[in-house]
């Protein structure tokens, strides 16, 4: 696609014409623009405009895979230049891209400098690095010298440019391609030649063959980072049959020992176009949240190779659960979509199979074949008609030296004389007989405006005798290889045998014995692994937990005592300490309704003042602590608000999965929830800002997982001030302003129905209306 612009040919724009009508054929053009010539790639030589310029230029300044290098700045210079008026910046991208290894599975450009690496660098600027090609790309350019292709002409008319290269290999599987175009887009993953090679071949000899049978000789895709293919059978072959689907690809792996019973996990390959750099990063951040208890430290120890150290928390863990667990929260498993979508023709998009697009290929191959064969018959025709002329003039050789010696115009003279009556030969030459003319034979050949004028660039050392032997024995050697090749391009069995020698030397030079012909991929069966609860992953340890009045909060090693002195910052003091472990699950009561869910093990630890509560879940500003606690299970809870409205529910209800909570109370401004306690009894306590207490069963109260709940006490202003639970038998307790327990067991007066007003509290009730 050009980007130049000629003001001369620009169309005038009719503003008669509709906008909509207007805008749709512009934007159908441009959709066409880059469908064709920029996003999708060709089925039969795997490329895109961009990376065929670019391997032509190289090929027209002779960087060949032997030669030597030449500045990246000057190759990207041509091809924009010369072939691809777009940004150098973006060709440069795209032939750096075609010279990293970890991204192309067979690189076509031979890179030397700084390309970029598997952590994300980027390459040095073009004006550092040097560049030529690889053998494979010289593969792909093979033939166009002998009419292989057509050619078109490049963007402002000077130039010629192939519209697609011969390509030897199938290198649209070979080396996949990506790309996104108007409403439509492609995702190909690459594949190995040698399997490739061998599927092409099946299906020259069976070419109904079904795509089921092709995954016998391509299982999958190999990409150029190895790695681990876990996808089903099933579903990899629905992948090739429909050209749509997807791979999971894991991280390769093994464990180490370190002696003394540890040992560590060594990844050696990761996925496929997965930065290094941020895959470690998301595995560390893994570890600081706490998000993998068992993991403990990853270390990236690689060189040329890739080698990630995973240390586990505890010689205890099982490598599998680890691994999954990390197959489960980072990218050493990914998903690589696949979507054959390709210009099938050159010219039309089209989703295709496994066997469709090998098929494209082959038509091709069979095409670039026949046309170069029709060029070295065209050459062979001509070279005969030379040497026609030359042995010609070895029969009458007398009478070509005196034209050539005598006459004013050789050239003229040669093509009007009569050659009917060759002259005889010198007596020195009358013991030899030529094969071309036997005794007495009398060629009738005339000399065309070719043979003369190869006849007076003749050199005069080629008139030795001999010569005329080795004329006779090319001209036989070419009316052979010329027979050959009519019967070729009448025989389509030929055709196709002559492709599949050319399909066997390609798997020769780039199969088992080339650096990187051995399948990198691996496949396997994804082991599952089962929900492990947190407590089974997280060594068992007595911790104190602590959270201030700010909402600071911290865990310390073992169980403190909790009426000692603890730092705080300035301003803040003690609000919730109690006894745990690091295997326990903690519950967050907030002012909103909501309940938060912490895991011990993941809380900071005791030897600064902690972090903010809010760091860790989404608690609102506005929102205040109500209660923190130890989740039991199979425990029950009393809620309730300040507008006197409450319910119980199964602490297993409460629990939260995310960072965000579970609402469970419905408070509406200006109320708020207020109480949060452990049921335990047969009867509830409830006081109001009023002082007032109401005893009520708790059979009164209904069980729900979510809502505003029941009322709970009757109030003409203010509202609820504490609720608590208890055993009507054993008397209701509370702490008096001296510190001491008090007990009153003669409730009559205060036992009523639910929703009722109540009566004063008893005497020496403490003055902040709370039961503890």
């Amino acid at each position: 696609m050009s980007d130049a612009i000629d003001d001369e040919n620009v169309p005038v724009p009719d503003l008669s014409e509709p906008l909509r009508r207007a805008l749709g054929d512009r934007y159908l053009t441009y959709a066409l623009s880059t469908i064709m010539h920029r996003a999708l790639p060709d089925a039969r030589d795997g490329l895109k405009p961009v990376h065929r310029r670019i391997l032509y230029a190289m090929r027209e300044l002779r960087l060949s895979s032997t030669g030597g290098f030449r500045k990246s700045a000057k190759i990207s210079g041509d091809v924009m230049g010369n072939y691809h008026p777009h940004g150098d910046a973006a060709i440069y991208d795209a032939m750096a891209r075609l010279a990293q290894d970890f991204n192309v599975r067979y690189p076509l450009v031979d890179g030397q400098g700084n390309f970029g690496n598997i952590d994300g660098d980027n390459p040095a600027a073009s004006r550092y690095t040097e560049a030529r090609m690889t053998a494979a790309a010289e593969a792909l350019l093979e033939g166009l010298d002998e009419d292989a292709v057509d050619f078109r002409d490049n963007y402002d008319g000077t130039l010629r440019e192939p519209v697609v290269l011969p390509a030897a290999f199938p290198n649209l599987l070979a080396n996949g391609s990506s790309g996104i175009a108007v409403g439509m887009a492609t995702n190909i993953p690459p594949h190995n030649i040698g399997e490739l090679v061998d599927a092409c071949l099946h299906l020259i000899k069976t070419p109904d063959a079904r795509d089921d049978t092709l995954l016998n000789f391509i299982p999958g895709p190999d990409f150029p980072t190895g790695g681990v293919i876990v996808e089903p059978h099933a579903s990899i072959a629905e992948t090739y049959r429909t050209g749509r689907g997807g791979f999971r690809l894991r991280a390769k792996w093994g464990v180490e020992d370190q002696g003394r019973g540890t040992w560590v996990v060594i990844v050696t390959e990761i996925p496929y176009q997965v930065q290094k750099s941020k895959l470690i990063e998301r595995i560390a951040e893994l570890i600081q949240t706490k998000k993998i208890p068992i993991l403990a430290d990853v270390r990236d120890e690689s060189a040329d190779d890739i080698r990630i150290v995973l240390e586990p928390r505890s010689r205890n863990v099982d490598p599998e659960v680890l691994m999954g667990l990390l197959f489960r929260n980072s990218d050493l498993e990914t998903r690589f979509p696949m979507n054959l979508n390709v210009l099938i023709d050159g010219l039309t998009p089209k989703v295709c199979s496994l066997k469709e697009v090998l098929r494209a290929f082959l038509d091709h191959r069979r095409e670039v074949l026949i046309r170069r064969s029709r060029h070295r018959m065209d050459k062979i025709d001509h070279r005969l008609e030379v040497l026609e002329g030359f042995i010609l003039a070895f029969l009458n050789l007398d009478r070509v030296i005196d034209i050539i010696r005598y006459d004013n115009d050789p050239k003229a003279a040669l093509m009007a004389e009569d050659w009917a009556d060759p002259k005889p030969r010198a007596s020195s030459e009358a013991d030899y007989v030529s094969p071309l003319a036997p005794a007495g034979a009398d060629p009738e050949v005339g000399l065309s405006d070719l043979q003369a004028e190869a006849i007076l660039n003749m050199r005069l050392r080629s008139l030795r005798r001999l010569e005329e032997l080795e004329l006779l024995r090319e001209r036989d050697a070419l009316m052979e290889e010329r027979a050959g090749l009519e019967d070729l391009l009448e025989q389509d069995g030929l055709q196709w045998t002559r492709i599949a020698e050319q399909l066997r030397e390609v798997k020769k030079q780039f199969g088992k014995d080339h650096a990187r012909g051995q399948r990198l991929t691996q496949f396997a069966e994804a082991a599952e692994v089962a929900d492990v609860p947190i407590e089974a992953m997280i060594e068992r340890e007595p911790i104190t937990v602590v959270c201030s009045r700010m909402g600071w909060i911290r865990a310390m090693k073992g169980h403190l005592d909790l009426g000692q002195d603890l730092k705080f910052k300035d301003g803040d003091g003690p609000r919730f300490a109690f006894h745990g472990e690091t295997t326990d699950k903690l519950v967050l009561f907030g002012t909103n309704g909501r309940f938060y869910t912490l895991a011990a093990a993941n809380l900071p630890g005791g030897r600064g003042m902690g972090e903010p509560v809010r760091l860790m879940i989404d608690l609102p500003n506005e929102a205040e602590i109500v209660a923190f606690f130890i989740h039991r299970p199979g425990r029950k809870l009393l809620v309730a608000s300040t507008a006197g409205d409450g319910f119980l529910v199964a602490e297993d209800e409460v629990i939260a999965q995310t960072r965000a909570g579970k609402q469970v109370l419905n408070v509406k401004d200006p109320a708020r929830a207020a109480v949060c306690r452990p049921v335990s009894g047969d009867h509830v306590a409830v006081v109001g800002d009023n002082r007032k207490v109401v005893v009520f069963p708790i059979d009164e109260l209904p069980e729900m997982t979510r809502g505003k709940g029941v009322r709970l006490q009757k109030y003409k202003d203010g509202g609820l001030s504490d609720a608590t639970t208890f055993t009507l038998a054993e008397g209701l307790s509370w702490l008096d302003p001296a510190g001491r327990t008090r007990t009153e067991t003669d409730l009559a007066n205060w036992i009523g129905k639910r929703a009722g007003s109540g009566r004063m509290a008893p005497r020496g009730f403490p003055r902040d209306n709370r039961f503890t």
